[in-house]
């Protein structure tokens, strides 16, 4: 699995609402993506959940790397990149991703934590991984993915979320949420 996290920062006067539009619109062509856990449709709104200026952001969990690939070599990028242009593309081996119980999220968090070089890398790894299983089994939790970053050494944790900021991390407004294969994730035990 691919956490595939890019992000487009918009200028302080910039209608919002042609983002909650876009993502009405967009939205739906993405709930029968084959190979594709969800996508999320992100909002950073300046003065909200902690947010210091406006963002317009794209979260993917895709199932194998061909599908990212074929989202970057057929054109679903191309789209991105001809209305907000080219962002850089953060992504993740996904080391393990969960369904909570919950159902509508609302919420996305995502929080880098930085692995210390001189911790044992198996040890921190099956940390994070049993980290993530038990915080998907909480309240209020969709989904919970743990990625890594194997050249920086860093994890990313990310949380889908009814809930409103009551975790770690930079806090998006789900617009849309397409889930095409999510039910197709473990369930938290």
């Amino acid at each position: 699995m691919i956490v595939a996290h890019y992000e487009h920062r918009l200028p302080a006067d910039y209608d919002l609402g042609l983002i909650r539009s876009r993502a009405q619109e967009r939205g739906p062509l993405w709930h029968a993506k084959p190979e594709l856990y969800f996508k999320g449709f992100l909002l950073r709104e300046s003065g909200r959940f902690g947010a210091t200026t406006s963002s317009y952001s794209s979260l993917y969990l895709w199932q194998h790397d061909e599908a990212f690939r074929d989202f970057l070599v057929n054109g679903g990028y191309k789209i991105v990149v001809d209305m907000f242009g080219r962002a850089r593309i953060e992504t993740r081996v996904a080391l393990d991703a969960r369904k909570g119980r919950s159902l509508k999220a609302r919420f996305a968090y995502r929080q880098d934590i930085a692995i210390p070089p001189d911790a044992d890398l198996e040890t921190t790894i099956r940390g994070e991984i049993e980290r993530n299983a038990d915080l998907s089994a909480r309240a209020g939790i969709v989904a919970a993915v743990i990625g890594l970053d194997a050249e920086k050494w860093v994890f990313t944790r990310v949380l889908l979320s009814e809930n409103e900021c009551t975790h770690a991390g930079a806090c998006y407004q789900i617009l849309h949420l397409a889930q095409p294969l999510l039910d197709r994730l473990p369930y938290a035990t």
